[in-house]
């Protein structure tokens, strides 16, 4: 019978209908060459060595001297402008805010053909800890009060540039769907924090856990919004991203290294988002608020009903099914081609 299920985190609604599953191999929609076969260096990308946007847009680069291979730009295009005030106004419906603050792009990568699932994990952890550098700076910003983490892989993710890169972007606000109130009600309620509660349980029950480290367990949400959707979080809690030591930020980043690597495999190289989910830069909430990174691979089409109570397939949830076992001697070979 179908389901209804709730993220004890989140409070968001969605129907587990099994009679609507798909096989893993129904979700491969992607009509796009994989990354690994699109050119080493493309002529016409702004993000590929010879084409480099110039100096007045560059931030920062690792390493300093020589050879780049990581890059931060201001992006060309930015939702939000460097310079100015966050002058609010307020007159009858009306409401609104200057945009101001900071929006970055972090190239991850001097090759146009890679992503992080045939990176090396050293790769993914320099793409964390630049990002995880530029927030901390952000933060030092008076004017920010959340600093957004997020990469789109592929057109359907948003990406409209197929180069590997990530995005950062300082707010002067906090986004409705970032604030603590439903977390610090869980507390309230409880004298817990819903993450560890939840981390907890599931490695009890161990049915949808798909992968860990001694920092970081990967798994699929009881309640997923969507299919192949994971967290990883981090056992120790903490409440920000911008306070993670090196030795956890590199574990997080084997772990993403080795998830997108079975979705690769598994789903021929899916359109995904990720993003860094952390507390605001002014709020409370170091009891209550822990932060972990979510991939969404981009399967499906929403429609009506869908957008309204997001409908997902049980088979990655499925009791006593490990998630994407199916791939993994796939990704074992993959790891061997390195």
């Amino acid at each position: 019978m179908p389901e209804i299920r709730q993220n004890i985190a989140t409070k968001e609604w969605v129907i587990i209908a099994s009679e609507r599953a798909k096989r893993p191999e129904q979700f491969i929609t992607n009509s796009r060459p994989v990354t690994a076969d699109q050119p080493v260096l493309d002529a016409h990308c702004p993000f590929c060595p010879g084409n480099e946007e110039g100096p007045e847009f560059e931030v920062l680069r690792v390493p300093t001297t020589g050879p780049w291979q990581l890059r931060v730009l201001n992006n060309r295009y930015p939702a939000v402008e460097r310079e100015g005030d966050p002058h609010r106004h307020s007159q009858g419906v009306e409401r609104s805010i200057h945009a101001v603050g900071y929006h970055e792009v972090v190239v991850e990568s001097r090759l146009h053909n890679t992503t992080s699932a045939l990176q090396k994990d050293a790769e993914v952890a320099w793409t964390l800890l630049t990002l995880q550098k530029r927030a901390r700076e952000m933060a030092h910003d008076s004017r920010i009060e959340h600093v957004l983490i997020f990469k789109n892989h592929g057109p359907g993710a948003g990406a409209s540039i197929a180069h590997p890169h990530a995005q950062i972007i300082g707010l002067p606000i906090v986004p409705q769907n970032t604030r603590a109130w439903k977390r610090r009600r869980y507390f309230d309620d409880t004298g817990h924090c819903v993450h560890c509660y939840i981390l907890a349980e599931e490695l009890k029950a161990g049915t949808r856990i798909i992968a860990e480290n001694a920092h970081h367990v990967a798994l699929v949400p009881y309640a997923a919004s969507t299919p192949f959707h994971v967290w990883l979080l981090p056992r120790r809690h903490r409440h920000s991203f911008n306070n993670v030591p090196p030795e956890e930020i590199e574990a997080m980043a084997a772990l993403l290294r080795l998830i997108t690597g079975k979705l690769y495999v598994g789903l021929r190289d899916p359109d995904y988002n990720f993003m860094v989910r952390s507390a605001p830069v002014h709020e409370p909430g170091r009891d209550y608020t822990h932060w972990y990174l979510t991939v969404v691979p981009r399967l499906n089409t929403t429609a009506g009903f869908g957008s309204a109570l997001a409908c997902a397939s049980t088979r990655p949830c499925q009791k006593n099914v490990r998630p994407f076992a199916q791939y993994e001697r796939l990704t074992e070979g993959l790891s061997r081609r390195r």
